[in-house]
C-alpha cells in the first residue's frame, strides 16, 4: 500500500511522462511544484517504486518510467480528469454502416490514434424463413429479420426433398417459430424434434444452423480507422517491431473482436493497459472503450487504441462522447 507521498511522485511521474515521452529523473522530480522532496528522498521513494514494479527504468536512461502496473493504478485512483471542450460534429442519423464508420473516423482525428468500432449486433431474431430447391440435395435457406434485411444460404442436406415439402416446412416453421430468437428455436427444437415429422425436424435445424452461420458473421465486422496515425507515435517510430506487431493487430480482426467483446460485457467507459493480462496482447498498447445503444439496448462496443503512454483523460472524454454521438445517431434513424 503507498503512502501519500509515494501516490503523488508517482501520479506526477506518470503525468510527466505522457506529457514529454523521455523517462523521468529525480532532479526533473525535485523541481516539480507540489512535490517539495528532495532529490535524495525522491530517489528513495522511486526505489521503492520500482521493487513494487510501479516503475521501471530503461537501459538507455537514469530516468524511470511506469509499467503496465503503475498506469493501471495512475488510471484507476489518480486519474482527474480535466472536462475540456471537445468540438465533435455530429452524427447524423443514416444507415448503421455509414454510421459506423464516420464514428471511426471520429475517433481516429479526436484522438490522433485509431478508432475502432464493432458493427451492431444483429437480433438473432427471423420473421421468414423460405426454402428454395436449387438441385437434388441442394438448397437456399433465404432468412428475412424483422426489419425486412434479407440473408441467403446455400445449404447441402442429406436427404433430397420436393418443392412442395420446403413450401410445407418453411410454413410450418413461420408459423410456429417466427420472432424467437435462433437461441430459443434451438432450445424449442431439442425439446419437441421427436414430435416433428423427419423432413420437418432436419429443415428446422438446417435452418437454425444457416440463422446461426449468418448472424455470426454479420457480427464478425469491425471497423477500423487512423492505422497511419501510429507512423507519427514517437513510441512505435523508433522500433518497427512494435510497429509491426500493432499493424498485424489490425490485419488480423478476430483477437481485436475478442478485446471488444470484454468490452461490451462492462458499464461506462473501460480501459485496458497492454503487458497487464491477454485482453491487451502487446505491452506496448491500450484501449479505451464503451459501449453504444440502439433504443436502450447495447449494440456495440468503439474506442481508442494507442500507445499506453497516452492522455487517458481525454481519451476517456473522446470515446464517451463519440458513444453518446452514435446511440443518438442509430436510435433516431428513420
Amino acid at each position: 500500500m503507498l503512502d501519500d507521498r509515494a501516490k503523488l511522485l508517482l501520479k506526477t511521474l506518470v503525468e510527466r511522462y505522457i506529457a514529454e515521452g523521455q523517462p523521468v529523473g529525480s532532479r526533473t522530480l525535485s523541481r516539480e511544484p507540489g512535490l517539495e522532496l528532495s532529490a535524495a528522498t525522491i530517489r528513495n521513494v522511486m526505489s521503492d517504486l520500482e521493487a513494487a514494479g510501479l516503475i521501471a527504468s530503461p537501459h538507455t536512461s537514469a530516468g524511470r518510467i511506469p509499467t503496465a502496473r503503475g498506469y493501471r493504478l495512475f488510471v484507476d485512483t489518480m486519474l482527474t480528469a480535466q472536462r475540456e471542450q471537445l468540438t465533435a460534429p455530429r452524427l447524423a442519423p443514416d444507415q448503421p454502416q455509414k454510421v459506423i464508420a464516420n464514428a471511426a473516423h471520429l475517433l481516429s482525428s479526436l484522438s490522433q490514434f485509431v478508432g475502432v468500432v464493432m458493427a451492431p449486433r444483429r437480433a438473432s431474431v427471423f420473421k421468414q424463413i423460405e426454402f428454395l430447391r436449387l438441385s437434388d440435395r441442394r438448397l437456399l435457406v433465404i432468412i428475412v429479420s424483422p426489419d425486412g434485411d434479407v440473408q441467403n444460404r446455400v445449404i447441402f442436406p442429406e436427404a433430397d426433398y420436393t418443392q412442395s415439402q420446403l413450401v410445407e416446412a418453411s410454413n410450418y416453421i413461420n408459423a410456429h417459430y417466427a420472432g424467437l430468437t435462433i437461441e430459443q428455436v434451438r432450445d424449442r427444437l431439442q425439446s419437441e424434434v421427436e414430435k416433428l415429422r423427419g423432413e420437418i425436424a432436419a429443415l428446422m435445424q438446417a435452418a437454425v444452423n444457416a440463422s446461426s452461420e449468418v448472424l455470426t458473421e454479420a457480427q464478425d465486422e469491425v471497423v477500423i480507422s487512423g492505422e497511419r496515425n501510429l507512423l507519427a507515435v514517437s513510441d512505435f517510430s523508433s522500433d518497427m517491431g512494435q510497429l509491426r506487431r500493432a499493424f498485424d493487430l489490425f490485419e488480423h480482426k478476430a483477437q481485436l473482436m475478442r478485446l471488444l467483446d470484454v468490452s461490451s460485457k462492462a458499464e461506462g467507459v473501460r480501459i485496458f493497459i497492454g503487458g497487464e493480462s491477454q485482453v491487451v496482447p502487446f505491452e506496448e498498447l491500450s484501449v479505451v472503450s464503451a459501449n453504444y445503444e440502439v433504443d436502450g439496448q447495447v449494440v456495440g462496443t468503439l474506442g481508442v487504441i494507442g500507445p499506453t503512454r497516452m492522455p487517458y483523460d481525454r481519451m476517456i472524454q473522446i470515446v464517451d462522447i463519440t458513444s453518446r454521438l452514435v446511440t443518438n445517431a442509430l436510435s433516431h434513424r428513420k
